[in-house]
């Protein structure tokens, strides 16, 4: 490229400036041309932001075109070059020339606006379409005609665009500038003099076009000219301007407008013919025609009013003696709302938790039309109801947020459809699907399927009986719907509830751990809580109650007549006594309740079973009928009180009745029936005592005997193993008459050998009063020690004389 050393000098001269940071927006200018991994700015610093920030929110340029010139590296908040950029690609002569980029953070989800404005530098040369233009001029051609040559193309722009224009030689011709609408300059060619063929048939000029950059940089071209004999007229256009519109997408071929220009010459000299000047650039030359002879200009290309909305050229009529004229050309581009939306989700939370607040965003869209005006104004919405909204941040930026708060147990997700139209007619629209979850959060606690529950179990069940389950569910999910049942602490009659039911964490199931009994427990409650696995989680209780229930496994207890084997005791009946007489009552209860507790009596047997009768409900024993003579004066009654229960218990009493007057009657008849019975207690007695004295003796001379023979087993096996020599054992304190034994009176001495006492010394020692002799193999040494230093020379004398003893 012509201007590369000039941009290699001049790049130092350039400073990344910031220029702007304010609500999220940040503007940078660099230079063009820079290269790779340049740094363009520190971002995290000029936003404020910090660099977890960016890592943890996954920072991340987005361009609305396909090629990423910027890129940011998230470790160190810089944003770095990524391609070079050339401002004259990218902007053409638009100034200025920005690279407008957005960077994205999630969680939560924030938009910022980035604008890197492009600075030229003098890179372009100034150069002309063609390397050399031809003129053929008659020398009739008076001072002052103009001849156009159109203008040089400089990309760059400012002061480093084309500046200036040079001819050499300029003795015969002059340079005059034409200032076009879009501020171009076309330059065009003056006779200052006429021209004689005779004295010079042709000249060659060289044309010159100057930038304003540092160092200047310049482009040639050369004109050749004819000079031509007389020819009197150049052609004339019916207007100097041509103007004329054009709706985009029109068909190939339509005709935009009709030039028309005379010559007043005759003959060949009249004839005109018409050609777009080579003046126009490349892209217009391309797009537009026009016949040579009928001057009609028409659409060779497809024409789009997004890319170019105003084209500008000129036309020239050309005789055939050489001389022309031109005419100015200018045609506007109609736009139609030919494009539809174009819609990109810069960034998509696919799920957001319950509970967020509102207002929270959930997706960015970037939502562009080409058509301008009208055609390119867009409103997105949202059709159905739902409780999010489309918001707008800019012409082109949509955000979708929550409009309320989300609750994930009415709604698990949401497919949000984003219909977005432009404002043509007919209007034209895009739409897009959006899928979002809401992810679950703890919001909700267990919930009982009762207020309290109760259950009834029968008294006397075993232990790990099941008695019911209770049930909680959770309308949270996953993790925060897993409930788990407790037991909470209570006591029931002062002992933990833990000891009396259990509860399974999972299923519910609350179990007996022991077995109940009604008489003691009739009832009794407990809390159970029911927690999810949240975190932290959620709870509630629930009151449950166990009703025992009675089961007839208590027989009836009769409190009267009080029932003694010491004594026997008897109701006395006078002979004179009524009909109805009360000889007693049988008083009984029963622990059961209920039914099982309702008591019945009956006379189960009787002496005389025709003078007694007992009361079914009461248990009154009443006579039936008279005494007379005949009856015995000892009646024995046996009643039978049973309850309801199924199947029923009873218990039985027995009753001495006597029937007489006075009590000495009554005395002789019940002596002997208390000795026999006396007698026959004692007797039972006795043998039982007998029985466990005998049994006592035996077991006592089997484990005698036993510890005999074990004892006797192990000193024989010791002795055997030992193999020592044997050595007397004195009792303690033996006297012989006289004293004349081996060994003083009062000395006691013990041998302790191993299993392998071979092996070991003799030693004699004494501890704690005890004399220890121990002795080695060869029985050569003997040593004796002794704590106690009582004894006289004589003790001395008669320890040598021990070891004497053991030596032999």
């Amino acid at each position: 490229m012509p201007g590369t050393d000039a941009m290699a000098r001049h790049s130092v001269m350039f400073l990344i400036l910031l220029i702007q940071t304010a609500r999220g927006q940040v503007s940078y200018s660099i230079p063009e041309e820079m290269s790779k991994g340049s740094t363009v700015g520190n971002i995290a610093q000029d936003l404020g932001l910090d660099l977890q920030r960016l890592k943890s929110g996954k920072a991340r340029i987005f361009t609305r075109d396909s090629t990423e010139y910027i890129e940011l590296n998230r470790n160190s908040g810089l944003l770095l070059i990524r391609e070079k950029m050339d401002r004259e690609s990218l902007c053409a002569k638009t100034t200025p020339c920005a690279v407008h980029l957005q960077m994205i953070l999630e969680n939560p989800m924030e938009l910022y606006t980035i604008t890197i404005e492009i600075m030229d530098i003098n890179d372009n040369a100034p150069s002309f379409q063609k390397k050399d233009i031809r003129f053929e001029i008659s020398e009739s051609a008076a001072a002052g005609a103009g001849f156009m040559l159109g203008r040089a193309f400089d990309p760059d722009v400012g002061t480093n665009a084309l500046q200036s224009y040079s001819l050499k030689p300029s003795d015969q011709f002059r340079l005059e500038l034409h200032s076009q609408a879009d501020g171009s300059k076309n330059v065009e060619m003056i006779l200052q003099r006429p021209l004689d063929r005779e004295t010079q048939n042709s000249f060659t000029l060289l044309l010159e076009a100057f930038d304003g950059g540092n160092p200047v940089l310049s482009g040639t071209v050369q004109i050749h000219i004819t000079v031509l004999d007389n020819n009197d007229n150049a052609p004339v256009f019916m207007q100097k301007v041509y103007k004329t519109t054009i709706s985009e997408n029109a068909p190939k071929g339509t005709i935009l407008t009709v030039v028309s220009a005379s010559d007043a010459d005759e003959g060949s000299n009249s004839v005109v013919t018409y050609y777009i000047s080579d003046t126009v650039e490349k892209n217009v030359f391309d797009m537009f025609l026009v016949k040579e002879q009928t001057g009609e200009l028409i659409l060779n290309g497809q024409i789009d009013y997004e890319k170019v909305s105003h084209y500008e050229f000129n036309i020239q009529a050309k005789d055939q003696g050489g001389l022309s004229n031109t005419c100015k050309v200018i045609i506007d581009v109609l736009d139609i709302n030919d494009n539809s939306p174009s819609i990109q989700i810069l960034s998509n939370s696919h799920s957001i938790p319950e509970g967020c607040k509102t207002g929270t965003i959930v997706a960015m869209l970037n939502v562009d039309d080409l058509d301008s005006g009208v055609n390119g104004q867009v409103q997105c919405v949202i059709i159905e109801n739902i409780p999010f909204a489309i918001t707008s941040q800019s012409s082109s930026f949509f955000s979708l947020q929550t409009e309320q708060e989300l609750d994930r147990e009415r709604e698990a997700d949401y497919n949000i459809s984003v219909i977005c139209t432009d404002e043509g007619v007919p209007a034209l629209s895009s739409s897009v699907s959006l899928h979002v979850q809401i992810s679950d959060v703890n919001d909700n606690a267990p919930i009982f399927e009762k207020s309290n529950y109760e259950a009834c179990v029968l008294e006397n069940n075993t232990p790990g009986l099941s008695i019911f389950t209770i049930k909680a569910s959770d309308a949270d999910w996953n993790q925060n719907a897993r409930v788990s049942y407790i037991l909470e602490d209570s006591t029931v009659n002062g002992v933990s509830v833990s000891s009396y039911v259990s509860i399974h964490p999972d299923s519910g199931l609350i179990t007996a751990v022991r077995s109940f009994d009604y008489e003691q427990l009739k009832d009794f409650h407990f809390q159970v809580k029911a927690q999810d696995g949240g975190s932290p989680p959620l709870s509630s209780n629930v009151t449950v109650k166990i009703i025992v229930q009675d089961q007839n496994d208590n027989a009836p207890q009769v409190l009267y007549p009080v029932q003694t084997s010491a004594s026997v005791v008897a109701e006395i009946v006078p002979r004179a006594a009524d009909v109805g007489y009360l000889v007693t009552k049988v008083v009984a209860v029963d622990v059961d309740s209920g039914q099982n507790a309702w008591l019945s009596y009956k006379l189960q047997k009787a002496t005389d079973r025709a003078l007694f009768e007992v009361g079914l409900q009461n248990g009154e024993i009443r006579t039936v009928r008279q005494v007379t003579d005949k009856d015995a004066v000892k009646q024995k009654l046996t009643v039978v009180v049973e309850d309801n229960g199924q199947p029923s218990r009873s218990a039985v009493v027995s009753i001495n009745v006597a029937v007489a007057d006075s009590f000495p009657e009554v005395l002789s008849e019940f002596t002997d029936f208390t000795h026999g019975k006396q007698y026959d207690d004692n007797l039972t007695f006795y043998l039982v005592l007998a029985l466990a004295a005998v049994s006592f003796l035996f077991i006592t001379c089997v484990v005698v005997i036993i510890s005999v023979k074990v004892y006797r087993w192990r000193q024989s096996r010791f002795l055997y193993q030992s193999n020592l020599p044997v050595i007397p054992y004195y009792p303690p304190h033996y006297a012989d008459t006289g004293v004349t034994g081996t060994l003083p009176h009062g000395y006691n001495y013990e041998v302790c050998m191993t299993t392998d006492s071979r092996k070991s010394d003799c030693k004699f020692s004494t501890l704690g009063g005890k004399n220890i002799l121990v002795v080695d193999p060869s029985f050569a040494e003997t040593m004796q020690r002794t704590i106690k230093k009582k004894s006289s020379i004589d003790d001395v004398s008669s320890a040598e004389s021990v070891r004497k003893v053991i030596s032999m």
